[in-house]
């Protein structure tokens, strides 16, 4: 039976605000770790985004010509050399930052957006760049007779949960995730036990970088691949982390879903005041619970 065209925009829009959600929970989510664990103002944090998704526009290419796999191998080989690019980085400035100040935070990751930006604009230009879907996921589902939805896009949703659930089972349910939670708490006290915390810091930083260049692979065929694309998105993740509590990666899920909600039907139902609705969600939760939504892991 057909949907009627008023629930079929809804539906739409509902989807929508979930997919986007969820990719804003996957970068979101990692700067979360980064932030509520280790102290560090990551300001890079968006640039990793950026990289992810250039990485699926020159990677796209040279796998269809050499290699099997497709788009998948492309993530594979991606978030390989996401998790490299983040533990050098830890390794060669981020490891310097623990014991200073949050203005010499800001200011080397500041740095680090310069870097990339001009690394970006020299390798692959400052063009507009598009990334094709799978061909197997280039299909819609139908929502009534006069609507679809992208195939791609439902997976982007599923892909982000099952994401959500294995960050879940690894904190929660594993002794990584304890160690991660024990460092979170009391560092001096974990490397008193014998934690290695140093190694620990660079595997959550690491993970950290992976999410949110993963987050960019798989947004590359939706949104295309331009420069700063990384900017905006570094904004609305540092608003999930405040509304979601720093440090919390539940929180993180909960306050992406409801920016995802708050922006998709703001640009709706009121386009003229779209832009400040998010500021505006931010705002209400902070008077009610200063300390966010959730507290730390």
């Amino acid at each position: 039976m057909p949907i009627p065209m008023d629930i079929a925009t809804f539906l739409v829009q509902c989807l929508n605000a979930v997919q986007y959600g969820l990719l804003l929970f996957l970068v979101a989510s990692g700067l979360t770790l980064i932030f509520g664990i280790m102290g560090v103002i990551n300001l890079a944090h968006g640039s990793f985004y950026m990289i992810g998704a250039y990485m699926a526009w020159g990677l796209a290419p040279l796998v269809a010509a050499h290699l099997a796999g497709g788009f998948a191998t492309v993530l594979a080989i991606g978030i390989v050399l996401s998790v490299l690019l983040g533990y050098v980085l830890e390794w060669a400035f981020v490891s310097f930052l623990y014991r200073r100040d949050h203005l010499q935070q800001v200011l080397m990751t500041y740095g680090l957006i310069l870097v990339f930006e001009e690394l970006r604009s020299l390798v692959a230009g400052n063009d507009v760049h598009g990334v094709a879907a799978p061909a197997s996921l280039a299909g819609s589902i139908a929502l009534g007779d006069l609507m679809s939805y992208p195939v791609y896009r439902l997976l982007i949703s599923a892909v982000c949960v099952v994401v959500a659930l294995a960050m879940w089972l690894v904190l929660a349910r594993t002794r990584l995730g304890m160690s991660i939670r024990a460092g979170a708490s009391n560092r001096e006290m974990s490397e008193a036990l014998g934690i290695d915390i140093r190694f620990l810091y660079r595997v959550v930083f690491a993970t950290g970088v992976a999410l949110a260049a993963f987050a960019g692979m798989i947004a590359a065929p939706v949104s295309s691949v331009y420069p700063g694309m990384g900017n905006a998105v570094l904004i609305l993740s540092f608003v999930v982390v405040v509304i979601g509590g720093i440090g919390s990666v539940r929180g993180a899920l909960l306050a992406a879903l409801l920016v995802g909600f708050v922006d998709t039907f703001g640009k709706v139902l009121v386009p003229q005041a779209s832009g400040v609705a998010v500021y505006v969600l931010m705002a209400a939760i902070l008077l009610w619970r200063p300390e966010g939504l959730f507290r730390r892991v």
